[in-house]
């Protein structure tokens, strides 16, 4: 059995779901691919949802730079490398779609690496808001450039804004 609760966050409300394999899902309050709640989900408590509660408080609060948490994300086994990889970035820290591939030996397939990343089920956790563009632009993101652009500034990193208010590095 899956269990789910919401939270309140600077960037909205979050969507959190996990089970005793571990935590399934994070999902923004507007998400770009919305993800479908299964049969055997509960609202509900469990203690993996109030730890993740707790972690991404103290992240909010620039008290947590790491989260320790049990991850279990479902995804073809490519996701799942790509999304492995998206948890090797630091706090504080951009990498491109490019050097995403690369970092998971798949230099060819920037396409495919950016599809993974929009699919990550973990956003913060596993953090795609610190995949950019080659060129430093800030690219599409789930939960919206605006709060891509939050949590980066949140963690630190410099964002420039050109004249239609969009961000780059």
């Amino acid at each position: 059995m899956t269990f789910y609760t919401y939270i309140r966050s600077p960037v909205g409300r979050l969507l959190l779901a996990a089970d005793d394999e571990g935590l399934r899902l994070i999902e923004f309050e507007h998400p770009r691919h919305p993800y479908r709640l299964g049969d055997d989900w509960r609202e509900g408590e469990h203690p993996l949802l109030d730890l993740a509660r707790t972690q991404l408080d103290e992240y909010f609060n620039q008290g947590r730079r790491r989260f320790e948490l049990k991850l279990a994300p479902r995804g073809t086994e490519f996701q799942r490398r790509v999304w492995s990889a998206l948890a090797t970035i630091g706090y504080g820290e951009t990498l491109s779609y490019a050097g995403l591939a690369a970092r998971i030996d798949a230099p060819r397939a920037v396409r495919a690496v950016g599809a993974a990343n929009g699919r990550n089920p973990l956003p913060i956790v596993l953090p795609c808001h610190r995949v950019i563009g080659t060129d430093g632009s800030l690219t599409g993101f789930g939960g919206g450039l605006p709060v891509k652009r939050y949590l980066l500034e949140l963690e630190g990193v410099p964002l420039e804004r050109d004249l239609f208010g969009t961000a780059s590095l």
